[in-house]
């Protein structure tokens, strides 16, 4: 089989020229509407059937649409062991991540209990592992530690010399969690049932890794007062984590060694099994469940060694058996955690929607954003009621729960099933478990944050606007804590937005030779400016921040100072008005001059003596009949405005000018001096506007077209809009842009029909080669 030639790929076209009214009529555009009617749309709502109820109770609880049809023999056996293996995670992880929280690590377990649950029944995604994660617990924790510090509970004595009332702040911090929970929640299922799912697009990648990599940073320096066995001074605010890192610092001459080298021991072992996991991992049908193994280790050495009584290793302490009866957060909290709780919000949904779509993508369904924004609602709503705090997904947990077999949410529900084992029978077991090593599960669990440090020389490579982006979240997160540095970097990551659409790039187009493309000629070299026209184009839409650059823009690159050449123009015109007027104040002067010129002749005339002889007495009359015919002639001619010769010759001058400018269209369009040659650097009698990359315009933008259509025909050159789309079009014509001055007419599909239109009108023969109606390809 012979082989294709790409390159002798070829298309020929050949149409009419089409502005937007010829548009119009070919393409027979429509005046119907689709959109249904505001009273169709209400009677669509109201109306009420057995399918369309049954369609949105699924909707509302999708585990009645997928549960039905649940496969047994496909999915059962690898949701069981993914459900298992994702249970065992949850144990540690939930009450180490309890810590970060400033809760007792019961706590932690019932977070990884009612939520999961709730999330069962009115979840979209199949592979997400919802429960405590350390960004949300540390968020948590900031909270918990402002609004009921040690210093609160201080009983028999002062703050140096009395003991703090723990279980008195403990209760007051779940407290204060479940309030900032349940109004997180409910910020969350607001913003689901209003549609606003859409919100989390404004939190960029590179956002949210910089905000959850410094938010790793806030963990692991709250972590380390366990690892070395020190008690720094808390702080809160700006700076707040510099403080703490320097006080504890401070403070490692105090450093517990015993807790110290237990920390060192469970650091090492989980960080070596988890590379093994990690490097074998294709190879193990399970990844080995060190931390658990490690938790159940410790928790036997430290209880049959009495760790706590010789060496004054700090535990966990008491974790009660069964579960608590439901009870309503304190409504009375709620205007002291508002902000942090919607920052919570948006920031846990940021987190699981993120997560949901990666896995959706990856195994081919749809995950549902405001769907999940409400079941995130009401995981951290109803889990409030039985004082747990607030939830996402975790990422190490997901990928387990993915990567052993998991295919539905029946994972979740096994996991849950082996929390509420561990609450009900085994808690009381842990009770010996040392905090420290808890500790070390939360920072080994960090390396996949840390390793988000890794975006910094790629993002240099590929985007620098996103690296500052990055770097100010990261920066703003570490400086401000959680909630301000969260503000700062949206604020930011806005702003970028704003400013490159402010500071597009402009260009001015050239045609390729024997095509219909328009491409920069800064860019392009076989890209050629056809000479008398400019086309000029905008990388962005056109509107309010940017419509004044824009006019900026168009006058830099087109050469034309409009602003110079009105003025010049306005001073040409005065100057030949001042000229005219003396002229005409000298020819009257002159008549007058003539008038009595004139009359004197005329008295001397008779007042000739007789005496004269008749020869010279004719001669006299001869010459004074020649004088007042010149006279009367010259009268006469000046009172019919006869053309004052001066002018005349400044209007010749300007016409051999012009028809030295041999590139020159029309008379009007070049009927310019040597002035306003030197000030338009060429003879440029048509402007195109490229807008095809507008997709909207504002009120600013229809203002600021106009004054370029009535500033550049002011000039003599005429301006033309090319690529408008039809929603463009609708909505200039109902800002009232279309006039007898700016038709239909001077709208074009493409660049190239304008430019066609333009040579046919000024019949131009000499650009019928390179500029083909026929476009070869």
């Amino acid at each position: 089989m012979e082989a294709q030639d790409c390159s002798a790929e070829e298309y020929f076209v050949q149409r009419k020229v089409l502005d937007e009214l010829s548009l119009d009529e070919v393409a027979q555009k429509g005046t119907w509407s689709t959109k249904p009617t505001v009273g169709e749309q209400v009677k669509e709502a109201l109306r009420c059937s057995v399918p369309r109820l049954k369609q949105t109770v699924q909707k509302w609880i999708p585990v009645l649409s997928w549960l039905p049809r649940y496969s047994f023999r496909e999915n059962a056996i690898g949701d069981l062991v993914s459900g298992c293996s994702v249970g065992i995670m949850h144990l540690p992880q939930g009450m180490a991540y309890a810590l970060l929280a400033s809760l007792r690590p019961v706590f932690g377990l019932y977070t990884s209990l009612f939520p999961v649950l709730v999330y069962f029944i009115f979840g979209t995604s199949r592979h997400i592992s919802i429960g405590t994660f350390a960004v949300i617990s540390i968020m948590i924790g900031s909270v918990t530690e402002r609004l009921a510090p040690d210093s609160n509970f201080i009983v028999n004595g002062t703050n140096s010399t009395g003991s703090v009332d723990i279980d008195a702040r403990d209760a007051h911090r779940v407290q204060i969690a479940c309030s900032l929970t349940v109004l997180a929640g409910i910020f969350q299922i607001l913003l689901g049932l209003v549609k606003f799912g859409f919100v989390v697009t404004y939190l960029s990648e590179p956002l949210v890794r910089g905000y959850t990599t410094g938010s790793a940073c806030h963990v692991c320096v709250s972590q380390l007062k366990y690892l070395f066995g020190v008690t720094p001074t808390r702080f809160s605010g700006p700076l707040a984590l510099i403080y703490t890192l320097v006080d504890i610092c401070r403070l490692l001459p105090e450093t517990k060694v015993p807790e110290l080298v237990v920390s060192l021991v469970a650091l090492s072992v989980l960080i070596v099994v988890k590379e093994v996991n990690a490097c074998y991992r294709q190879k193990l049908p399970l990844p080995i469940p060190i931390e658990l193994i490690v938790i159940i280790a410790a928790t036997i050495i430290t209880h049959f060694c009495g760790l706590p009584d010789t060496y004054n290793i700090d535990v966990v302490g008491e974790i009660p058996s069964g579960l608590k009866p439901p009870r309503a957060p304190d409504s009375t909290l709620f205007s002291k955690v508002i902000g942090d709780a919607f920052a919570v919000a948006i920031v846990g949904y940021a987190i699981n929607i993120s997560l949901g779509k990666t896995f959706a993508l990856k195994h081919g369904y749809k995950v549902d954003s405001n769907q999940e924004l409400i079941a995130l609602g009401l995981s951290n709503t109803v889990g409030s009621f039985f004082q747990c705090y607030s939830v996402t997904s975790s990422l190490s947990r997901s990928l387990v729960q993915e990567s052993t077999g998991g295919k539905t949410q029946v994972a979740g529900l096994v996991s849950s099933i082996i929390v509420l084992v561990t609450i009900l029978k085994l808690g009381s077991l842990f009770e010996d478990l040392p905090k420290a090593v808890l500790s070390t599960i939360v920072f080994v669990n960090l390396k996949g944050m840390f390793m988000q440090f890794m975006d910094l020389p790629m993002l240099w490579k590929t985007n620098k606007v996103d690296l500052l982006v990055w770097l100010v979240t990261f920066t703003s997160t570490i400086l401000l804590n959680l909630d301000l540095g969260l503000a700062v970097s949206i604020g930011f990551s806005m702003l970028t937005v704003i400013f490159r659409t402010q500071l597009p790039r402009y260009s001015i187009l050239g045609q390729v030779s024997g095509t219909d493309l328009y491409l920069d000629i800064d860019s392009y070299r076989e890209a050629k400016e056809i000479p008398g026209i400019k086309i000029f184009r905008s990388s962005t839409t056109i509107y309010y921040t940017n419509a004044e650059m824009y006019l900026e823009a168009l006058q830099e690159k087109s050469g034309i100072d409009v602003g110079k050449l009105l003025m010049a123009k306005k001073k040409k015109d005065t100057k030949l008005k001042r000229e005219q007027e003396e002229a005409q104040k000298k020819a009257k002067k002159e008549a007058k001059r003539q008038k009595k010129a004139v009359s004197h002749l005329s008295n001397g005339t008779f007042s000739l003596k007789e005496e004269k002889d008749s020869a010279g007495q004719k001669g006299q009359s001869q010459e004074s009949g020649v004088a007042l015919s010149t006279t009367l002639s010259s009268e006469n001619g000046l009172g019919k405005g006869q053309e004052n010769l001066a002018y005349r010759h400044d209007t010749e001058s300007d016409s051999d000018s012009e028809t030295g400018c041999n590139k020159s269209i029309t008379q009007a369009s070049h009927d310019c001096d040597d002035e306003r040659g030197k000030a338009c650097g060429s003879c440029t009698h048509s402007i195109i506007l490229d807008i095809s990359t507008t997709s909207f315009v504002d009120t600013v933008t229809v203002k600021t077209l106009k004054n370029i259509f009535r500033d550049f025909g002011e000039i003599d050159a005429e301006v033309y809009l090319a690529g408008c789309q039809a929603c463009v079009v609708e909505q200039l014509d109902t800002a009232g842009f279309f006039s007898e001055s700016i038709p239909k007419s001077r709208l074009f599909v493409t660049v190239h029909d304008a430019v066609l239109h333009i040579l046919k009108r000024l019949r131009r023969t000499d650009f019928v080669l390179d500029v083909p109606c026929s476009t070869k390809l």
